[in-house]
Formats: structure tokens, sequence, C-alpha cells
């Protein structure tokens, strides 16, 4: 998979160089381009923004630089083009799934008070949003989203099976984790989960996750 990410930041990027994803990175298991937007504005002072018609407070990310860096990384309209957006579709585990499927994804993110509409209507394909909130650019959202993507590339997790049993994967959220020591101020190990028996384990995890997505998250049940 190749993911390119339009940003006016560039250096956020640098956090995907640590940790599981830097690694697969290095490794070239799935590509990260980054593109500054502002290389390719037209403007002799490579501005990328300007006032709102209409008034109102803030800025507007103008189209011409945006809509160059689109086609100019993306000329054969080949990538999923996705906004980021507090209007967007919500993020899910669904979405990641469908999103890690596609060959080829481009990620664009706007700052100030967002982008043109007219970017959105002549070169986005999805709008997405990472919760109802509002950030100060999309660009925090773009890491959550390659972050999320990228745990379903293949070998980019040490185990595939990683994916298979976590929070959501089955519709209820995960159930819990304990390793050693066995007894901890106190408290100890379930003793079941140090029974050896893989059916009885499995059992119990199955009626914990069902427990914990009841009393946490009822709307997923």
């Amino acid at each position: 998979m190749k993911i390119e990410v339009l940003t006016l930041f560039p250096e956020i990027y640098d956090t995907l160089n640590v940790s599981v994803i830097g690694r697969a990175l290095k490794n070239g298991v799935f590509e990260v381009g980054v593109h500054n937007i502002r290389d390719y504005s037209s403007d002799k002072h490579k501005r990328c923004d300007d006032y709102p018609y209409g008034g109102g407070a803030g800025m507007v990310m103008t189209p011409q630089p945006l809509h160059d860096a689109i086609t100019a990384v993306d000329p054969d309209r080949k990538f999923l083009r996705i906004y980021l957006s507090p209007k967007g579709k919500k993020l899910e585990q669904s979405v990641v799934t469908e999103l890690a499927s596609a060959e080829n994804i481009m990620l664009i993110n706007g700052s100030y008070e967002g982008i043109d509409q007219r970017i959105i209507d002549l070169d986005v394909d999805m709008e997405l949003s990472i919760g109802d909130y509002v950030l100060t650019s999309g660009d925090l959202a773009s890491l959550v989203v390659i972050n999320a993507v990228a745990r379903y590339i293949p070998d980019v997790l040490g185990s595939e099976a990683s994916t298979d049993e976590e929070s959501f994967s089955q519709g209820y959220l995960e159930y819990p984790h304990y390793t050693r020591p066995p007894e901890f101020m106190g408290l100890s190990v379930p003793p079941v989960l140090l029974s050896g028996n893989h059916a009885e384990i499995a059992k119990w995890r199955k009626n914990q996750s069902e427990i914990i997505t009841k009393e946490k998250r009822p709307d997923l049940l």
C-alpha cells in the first residue's frame, strides 16, 4: 500500500518513524509520502490561505495550491482521496478495514478554518472524521488513520492474529489482559488463565468481553 499525505506541516509526520509503524516503513512493508502544499503555491510568498468570502473569523485554504498538489501527486486519479474533516464519515473499525483493502490512499489535510469547498467538490472522494471535535489541522487525524490502517497491512504487526481478538474486531470490547507476576499489590491473575485449559480460557475471555461491552459500550450490542 502507498499513502500520500498533503499537508502544510510535513514535520509532524516524523513521528511515523518510531515503534512498529517505523519498522514497517523502514522495511518497505508499505510507503508514506509526505508533500508540502506550500511547494505548489503560485503565490510569490507561498501563501496558501485567504479571508473567507462573506466574512467571518479565521482564514480558509485557497484552492490553487491544493488542487495543483493533488493533481501532481495523483495525475491519473488512482488514489482514494480523503479529506480529514469534522463533517466527514466517522472513522470506525469497519471503515479502517475497508481502507486497509485499498491499494493507494491520499490524505488531504486542511488547516485554519478549512479548505475551499470547490476542492471538496472537484478533488475529494471521501470526507473522514476521527470524532466529534475540532483540531487545529487534519494532521493528527491523518496520523490516527495511518496508524489504524497500517495495523491491517500484512507484515506490519509481529503476528497477524493481533488484529483478530482486539476491541471492535468481533463486535465487542476486548477482554482484560494479565502478565507476570501472578500477584501484584494483593491482586491476583484469574485462576483460569493459569490453568492451561484453552477451551475454558476462551470461554472466560468471551464472557469478559460481553460483560465489559455491556457495562462500557452497550451501544455496540
